[in-house]
């Protein structure tokens, strides 16, 4: 079935199918977090992006196989309830950006930073270091070799925006400086884009309306 992006919290995952590597989104908990699992499919190891809330189900997306890693978005805590859970069941590594870890109360094994590279299998992800949300948010993208990039924004991009900065004006100018900078100038309009709550989209839907969020401020 053709990949949609649209899940909901109680509903079935959503699975996209790329030549190398295997993408489930699902939707958890209360403020409706998506959870991404990334299984390499020459290697078959694999990665969750966000144990954001409902252990159990977690689990049961992983599997049998287990994750050896889970990467944290950002610290705000709809993002990590079930870390925890989901590090004691796996014995996953876990890794989070520099400047959020100390606000994300389960250790961070692997601090990154903008630039860093985290592997899943033989798949590469590259992080990018995105400020105004949070200190510490960091988005992860995969050139596939094979097609487009696709980035997993967390929540600093979004449908329709940049993530909240809470109407504080320096926040606002950092983060959609630094959205512009690293994911949409270094990045095609073919981009995929898996944010960290609600639907998908991609870069070029997006790009027309970057003067409309910089009048508006957020």
């Amino acid at each position: 079935m053709t990949y949609s992006g649209e899940v909901t919290v109680g509903g079935p995952a959503d699975v996209h199918e790329l030549k190398d590597l295997m993408i489930t989104k699902i939707a958890v908990g209360p403020m409706n977090n998506n959870a991404y699992l990334l299984r390499c499919r020459a290697t078959d190891e694999q990665l969750l992006i966000d144990a954001a809330n409902e252990a159990g189900t977690l689990l049961g997306m992983i599997g049998r196989d287990g994750i050896a890693s889970v990467v944290t978005t950002h610290r705000h805590g709809d993002h990590w309830q079930a870390l925890a859970e989901v590090v004691a069941a796996t014995g996953a590594r876990t890794y989070a950006g520099r400047e959020d870890a100390e606000g994300i109360p389960v250790r961070t094994d692997v601090l990154v930073d903008d630039g860093d590279t985290i592997r899943v299998g033989g798949v590469e992800l590259t992080a990018r270091h995105l400020v105004g949300h949070t200190p510490g948010s960091i988005a992860l993208v995969y050139d596939d070799p094979h097609g487009h990039p696709h980035v997993f924004t967390g929540d600093c991009l979004f449908p329709g925006g940049v993530g909240n900065t809470h109407k504080d004006p320096e926040a606002f100018a950092s983060l959609i400086h630094d959205v512009e900078t690293k994911i949409f100038g270094a990045l095609p309009d073919e981009t995929w884009v898996y944010p960290g709550h609600g639907n998908d989209t991609s870069l070029g839907a997006e790009r027309p309306h970057l003067p409309e969020w910089h009048a508006r401020g957020w």
